[in-house]
This record gives C-alpha cells, sequence and structure tokens, in this order.
C-alpha cells in the first residue's frame, strides 16, 4: 500500500477529518486504539453486548480515520505504518477471543486468531530484516469483512437478531480466504 491518499480517504478528508484539529496525529488516534481495546473487551465480556458493539465500532472507525488523517495530511511514519496494523490485530483478536470464540464458532475463532497472529509475525520479521510490510487491499477487506462479522454477531448477540449469525460466519470465512490472500502476497 502507497502513502497516498485513497479515493475513501477523500472523502474522509471531506466529511470527518475537518473535525479533527491538526495537532491530533495519526499516531495518537492509534494509541487510542491500543487504550481502547480492553474497554470494549471488558463490555462484551461481562455481556453489554449493546455498550460492546458501539465501543467496538468507534475503536474499528479509528483504524479508517488514522489512515486518512496520515495520508492526506502527510503524516505516514514508520511508526504508524508497524503500529496500526498491530492495534487493528489487537483490537480484532480479544474481540475474536472473548466473543466470537465463545458465542459463534471455535474453528472460526481460532481461524482468525491464527493468521491474525501469523500477519503480525510475518510483519515483525519483515522488519527485524529492513523490511516494512504494510497493509494491502486484501489484508484492508479482511479487516472489514472481521469488522462486519464481529458488529453482525454483537448486534444479534444484543438485540436478539439470530438471522445475523450465520452472515456473521459467512463474514469471518471470507476474511480468513482474504487474510490467507493477503499472507501470500505479504511474501511475493
Amino acid at each position: 500500500m502507497n502513502d497516498q491518499p485513497t479515493i475513501i480517504d477523500r472523502v474522509l478528508a471531506w466529511t470527518i477529518l475537518p473535525a479533527f484539529p491538526r495537532r491530533v496525529t495519526p499516531n495518537q488516534v492509534t494509541m487510542f486504539r491500543f487504550i481502547a481495546t480492553p474497554i470494549v473487551l471488558y463490555l462484551l465480556v461481562v455481556g453489554h453486548y449493546g455498550w460492546g458493539l458501539a465501543a467496538f465500532l468507534v475503536a474499528a472507525f479509528s483504524d479508517a480515520i488514522d489512515g486518512a488523517l496520515a495520508r492526506t495530511r502527510n503524516q505516514v511514519t514508520d511508526w504508524g505504518k508497524l503500529y496500526d496494523p498491530l492495534a487493528d490485530k489487537l483490537l480484532i483478536g480479544s474481540v475474536v477471543f472473548g466473543v466470537v470464540v465463545r458465542e459463534l464458532d471455535l474453528v472460526i475463532g481460532l481461524s482468525v486468531i491464527t493468521v491474525e497472529a501469523a500477519i503480525i509475525g510475518l510483519a515483525w520479521y519483515g522488519r527485524s530484516h529492513g523490511r516494512m510490510v504494510q497493509a494491502n487491499k486484501w489484508g484492508k477487506l479482511k479487516m472489514f469483512l472481521e469488522v462486519v462479522g464481529v458488529s453482525l454477531l454483537l448486534l444479534a448477540l444484543a438485540f436478539g437478531i439470530p438471522e445475523f449469525i450465520p452472515i456473521s460466519k459467512a463474514s469471518f470465512v471470507l476474511a480468513i480466504l482474504f487474510a490467507l490472500v493477503s499472507l501470500v502476497t505479504y511474501g511475493i
């Protein structure tokens, strides 16, 4: 992924980013996601699925915000390239471990966690060998599908909508497939 703004970045820059003062940096938004993750996990583990869903969506959306801030304000940093994806994986991994494994499907949950750990390992290995491994389009699609899967599961749990459960499972299965594609393309 290059450091040039995407269409989504431009839309966010026109609509939402003006609400963020220039003194707010993308790395601060990433740090927010690190701090928000245990709060999200706590809400979900104690069964406050409605509040947990709201907190999860805010934390997940902060990923789009920090990337758009970085690219549209020319504030891309090596720290952000490394820790932004780590924050994403901690958010998704903790929610999958805390809720998906327990409430949806053990195999799907463990598969998501395994693939996320492999991506983190590959990124850290690449960095230790002087190569910056950045998110690619497959990884971004994977993240989107994981957010959809978590959101649908939490909607089902919070508001008693069982019809969302199979769609949530399908979102996770697709996310796992795109994660594998992402892993293969990282190695190229």
